[in-house]
């Protein structure tokens, strides 16, 4: 690879560099994403209704995982006779958060998704707890 060729940018855009167009870069954020940054991000609470057997915790954080979705905070507890659990999930509320509520339901083993606000009480009773 010749130095030449790096300085004039001569790459496809797949290549190792890039040229640049005008005063932004591919990577700028809106001034409305960089307003979003500087504040404490948004956060809600998913209330996940699933089967109770072993594999199903890690199937729906694998949906996050492969999405780089991140989770806040996890609480999973069996409910009636525990044939059912019940997940909360704390999660970043942002412009995916609709589409993976959509990709968590279509899971086999999740019954029901309910969302609700950062304000829920398992989270704020857990928060009271480690402090």
């Amino acid at each position: 690879m010749s130095p030449s060729r790096l300085k004039t940018g001569s790459y496809p855009l797949g290549g190792l560099a890039r040229k640049r167009r005008g005063p932004t870069t591919m990577n700028a954020f809106t001034q409305e994403e960089a307003g979003s940054l500087s504040g404490a991000p948004k956060r809600t609470v998913l209330e996940l209704e699933v089967h109770n057997h072993p594999g199903v915790m890690s199937h729906i954080c694998g949906l996050f995982s492969r999405r780089a979705y991140n989770v806040e905070g996890i609480l999973c507890m069996p409910v009636g006779d525990g044939a059912r659990s019940r997940i909360w999930l704390l999660v970043n509320e942002d412009d995916r958060l609709d589409q993976m509520i959509k990709q968590v339901r279509k899971l086999e083993d999740v019954l029901d998704v309910a969302r609700h606000g950062a304000d829920h009480e398992v989270f704020v009773r857990l928060e009271e707890f480690f402090r």
